[in-house]
């Protein structure tokens, strides 16, 4: 039976912190169902199968082969990303994983490669690409409307998460960043430079300082688990203007740069700034992860390429590690290098 007239069936595996939400949202969404979840921890997978009204599994390659399932969301520890993808793609089901997409370039490879030879949809939880306020300053700097971009800065911060156990701060958080910045620049990175500390710990990284060289345009990302508040802001600087965003409240700000050129008494060109022109972007505010899932469903019923791939997220980890590197050996890292 096509997938245009039946509703797709979905899975969530590890609903411990951001699956949960998955589960809640596949359990709204109208051309889908959630039949089931699996958690290793019985209390909490039970729990959520209760709210959600769906199955509930300790060993989740049970489900997959009770539940005929069509599309499963991955949201385990990083570390475990493969193997579970991999018992997911062995079964023929489409899947979402939560990013990064892997603890490792080499164990991302594997995954793409798999899901390729199995022929399933692979898409990675880089959500921050359907944040609309995201969307609408793709389309801006798309049309021009910044003119040339000199650089983009990204803040990233906030308290430490007792949750996140197998990755530093630069897997965990400036992923996230690192795919925007290639995703509103539509290219990576030529160099990549970084530093970071153990401030509050003593195993990892928990805050970071992200230089990234697109050809001319610089990046700057910032992120850590030590601040007392929560920020999540980017902002994009360019010979037309400047813009601000910020992804909690998906408000996105355009100053427009007034300027004029002109000769002084020593005959060398000044220019000369007036008060900038500001703009508020009217933004449709939507939850990001209701854009993400709602787009996987659709990409598996239009048999459609996701709007992240498994290749997106391969690139997005590969400089995370190649900043890691950077932070290690204190040097730049080329793209011959990459």
């Amino acid at each position: 039976m096509s997938f245009l007239k039946r509703k797709i069936k979905t899975a969530v595996i590890g609903v411990g912190n951001m699956g949960r939400y998955h589960a809640r949202v596949y359990s709204q969404l109208k051309n889908a169902s959630l039949v089931a979840v699996s958690d290793i921890n019985e209390k909490i997978g039970k729990k959520v199968a209760k709210e959600f009204n769906c199955q509930y599994y300790k060993d989740y390659n049970k489900m997959l082969d009770k539940e005929n399932i069509d599309a499963v969301s991955i949201a385990v520890p990083t570390k475990l990303h493969k193997k579970v993808a991999l018992d997911v793609i062995k079964s023929k089901t489409h899947l979402l994983i939560e990013k990064p997409i892997a603890l490792t370039t080499t164990e991302a490879q594997e995954i793409i490669k798999a899901a390729k030879k199995a022929k399933v949809k692979l898409t990675v939880g880089h959500i921050e690409r359907f944040n609309p306020a995201i969307k609408a300053l793709k389309d801006i700097i798309k049309k021009g409307d910044l003119g040339k971009i000199t650089s983009i800065i990204a803040k990233r911060v906030g308290m430490f998460p007792p949750q996140i156990k197998d990755a530093n701060v630069i897997i965990d958080l400036a992923v996230h960043d690192i795919d925007i910045f290639n995703y509103l620049l539509d290219k990576q990175p030529s160099e990549v430079f970084a530093k970071g500390r153990k401030t509050l710990t003593n195993h990892r990284e928990d805050s970071a300082e992200i230089f990234l060289s697109y050809d001319g345009i610089s990046g700057f990302i910032q992120v850590n688990w030590i601040t007392p508040v929560k920020i999540r802001t980017l902002s994009v600087t360019s010979s037309k203007g400047y813009a601000e965003l910020n992804y909690i409240t998906q408000k996105l700000e355009l100053y427009q740069s007034r300027y004029k050129k002109r000769v002084d008494n020593f005959g060398e060109f000044v220019i000369k700034f007036g008060e900038p022109i500001k703009k508020e972007i009217k933004i449709n505010k939507k939850e990001p992860l209701l854009c993400e899932l709602k787009s996987f469903i659709e990409c598996i019923r239009m048999d459609k390429e996701p709007q992240v791939t498994g290749e997106d997220g391969l690139r997005a980890l590969m400089i995370a590690e190649q900043a890691i590197e950077s932070l290690i050996c204190n040097k730049v890292i080329k793209r011959s290098e990459i």
